[in-house]
């Protein structure tokens, strides 16, 4: 059997801070590391990698907009060939002279919310022939029938971090940036912000545009069975006709629930992502404690064991992309050692 790993932020994204790991006892995933054949290539986010797995053509941006609308409202299927954007609801912070930026999911924005900022911002956007679209409290979309000369950063690679050189770039970029500047002054008194402002919740005071794109055509299943919560590599994989099953809590119950019809197995584990790019440390810490008795530990004593013929761990960082490839035989690399977590470059 042939696993894929996927990993991101499995290194603490702060590299000069090796107390990080300080008492974490990572001997599994220690030895799976020494013992990779390791090698290391340009950093790519989760939507960018996913999009190589599946042999999706970077557009303008990743089409993650289009993708995603598809799963998340079956009606707009008559939509495919017009321009998909995610304009997702976020806040901004000012933090020493920095834009921080804070994501959708961690707003807890309802659906009555979503749809009442949606109809103040559409009183903006209609005179433009725009219209948008809260399919799901926390992902909304703008739909185009043009295609706008503008490229875009993903969420996730400003989520946490300054947005000061992060906006769209392109002719059309200025357009796109004056509207949500006027977006920013109808949220800024908007009577649902207040109230949760009173309600000692933060503020809706802006939207990220990213993830541009047409809905790519010919999709067809690939010989793989994805495991994970994801919802991109949801999207993905309902784009392509397959399924991606839940991730369970343990390798052990994942084992139990495997077809065993010979495909490869891709698994996403991706709960490190949101405390490293927020830079909750002790979330972070937690979460890799649990993956390795939960996960890495028992993959370890499945290579041991011969159940798994090939094990690629891909660890996806804001400074690199780094690969890792074992095999059974890799396990009697006595002369791999393990080293601590910090020392890897």
């Amino acid at each position: 059997m042939y696993v894929d790993m996927v990993v991101p932020a499995l290194f603490w994204p702060d590299r000069g801070q090796p107390e990080s790991y300080h008492q974490l006892q990572l001997s599994a995933l220690e030895k799976i590391l020494a013992k990779g054949r390791y090698s290391k290539c340009a950093p790519a986010s989760m939507e960018a990698w996913l999009c190589q797995f599946f042999a999706i053509e970077k557009q303008q941006d990743w089409p993650v907009a289009p993708i995603m609308a598809q799963l998340d409202d079956r009606n707009i299927s008559g939509n495919r060939d017009g321009y998909w954007l995610r304009a997702d609801p976020v806040h901004l912070r000012i933090e020493n002279n920095h834009i921080l930026l804070v994501d959708s999911q961690m707003l807890n924005i309802s659906p009555k919310e979503a749809s009442d900022f949606a109809d103040s911002i559409n009183e903006l956007l209609i005179k433009e022939g725009l219209v948008l679209l809260p399919l799901q409290s926390h992902r909304w979309y703008v739909y185009s029938h043009e295609t706008p000369a503008m490229q875009t950063r993903l969420l996730g690679e400003v989520a946490g971090k300054n947005i000061n050189h992060q906006l769209p770039i392109g002719d059309d970029s200025i357009d796109w940036i004056r509207r949500i500047n006027e977006i920013q002054m109808l949220l800024h008194e908007h009577p649902l912000n207040q109230r949760r402002e009173t309600h000692g919740e933060p503020v809706i005071n802006s939207l990220w545009i990213w993830g541009g794109g047409i809905m790519p055509k010919n999709l067809t299943a690939l010989p793989v069975e994805i495991w994970g919560n994801y919802a991109f590599a949801q999207g993905l994989a309902d784009a392509h006709g397959m399924e991606c099953r839940s991730l369970p809590d343990t390798a052990h119950a994942w084992l139990s629930s495997v077809q065993g019809d010979g495909r490869r197995q891709l698994i996403l584990l991706d709960g490190l992502q949101k405390p490293a790019c927020y830079r909750n440390i002790v979330t972070w810490r937690n979460e890799l404690a649990r993956f390795e008795c939960d996960w890495f530990s028992p993959l370890l004593d499945l290579l041991k064991k011969n159940r798994i013929s090939r094990l690629t761990l891909t660890v996806l960082g804001e400074d690199a992309t780094r690969v890792f490839r074992l095999t059974p035989r890799s396990l009697w690399k006595l002369w791999a050692v393990s080293r601590p977590m910090e020392k890897y470059d």
